[in-house]
């Protein structure tokens, strides 16, 4: 009787948090459904779908994630909450995408990370993040920016790969999210859109070292006809995404 009580009351005030045919709650779910996550967040979650894409990529308790790039931190801080204490994430931008991301990652620090989450503002050339101590790196729609250049922005694509080859674990994931240009188009489509073929993205990440292991067409908007800036208004927000899965080979 007294056991019973008990756990009436943990279910009452929400400490025994259950899922479906009563397995503990999991982690992805729970963090994308924790309280006092901010309006935009929702909002992007909406269009984003993270829990499938987390998933997809296989993000667990206890894993170290490399967010690269990442902007104002919307995957940081959802992976930081999913892999727990014994995990950790490196919440990475250098100067350029410090300073596009001002307002939305200076909002992120107000509002706090979680303290698993540790801040990494670096040139790629200088992460200093230890050999193979990495489970999964994260590029979501920066992937296509290492072909693109600018008086503010340039970055070697082969000293990235260099990095991040070396900081993943052997069988470690390599996640990317982007932007999709139309079927055959060429490498400058990152500079006037903004957005990458597919199958050129493919071919190029398998070419140094990783192996493929599958997509995701959750993110495929069929309206997008593939001609305009992602930073259009028309399309900003709603672009044709890609969502594929490489691992290092061990």
């Amino acid at each position: 009787m007294k056991m019973t009580r008990v756990f009436a009351t943990l279910v009452a005030t929400g400490t025994l948090l259950l899922g479906p045919v009563g397995r503990a709650a999991d982690p992805i779910d729970a963090a994308i459904a924790q309280s006092g996550r901010s309006a935009a967040d929702v909002e992007r979650d909406a269009r984003d779908h993270p829990g499938e894409v987390l998933h997809f990529f296989g993000v667990e308790s206890g894993m170290v994630v490399l967010d690269l790039f990442a902007g104002g931190g919307y995957y940081s801080a959802l992976i930081g909450n999913v892999v727990g204490d014994q995990g950790r994430v490196h919440m990475h931008n250098n100067a350029a995408y410090l300073s596009f991301a001002a307002k939305s990652l200076a909002e992120r620090l107000a509002a706090g990370l979680p303290a698993n989450v540790m801040r990494l503002d670096a040139e790629i050339g200088s992460l200093g993040i230890a050999n193979a101590s990495v489970d999964l790196v994260l590029m979501v729609m920066s992937y296509h920016d290492l072909f693109y250049a600018a008086d503010d922005w340039s970055v070697d694509p082969t000293t990235l790969f260099s990095e991040v080859t070396a900081a993943l674990k052997p069988g470690g994931i390599l996640a990317i999210v982007d932007h999709a240009a139309a079927p055959g188009s060429p490498i400058t489509t990152t500079e006037t859109l903004h957005r990458i073929d597919e199958s050129l993205a493919r071919a190029d990440i398998t070419a140094r070292g990783f192996t493929y292991t599958g997509s995701l067409d959750l993110l495929r908007n069929n309206a997008d006809d593939h001609t305009l800036s992602v930073f259009d208004p028309a399309i900003r927000g709603k672009t044709d995404r890609f969502v594929m899965r490489f691992v290092k080979a061990p």
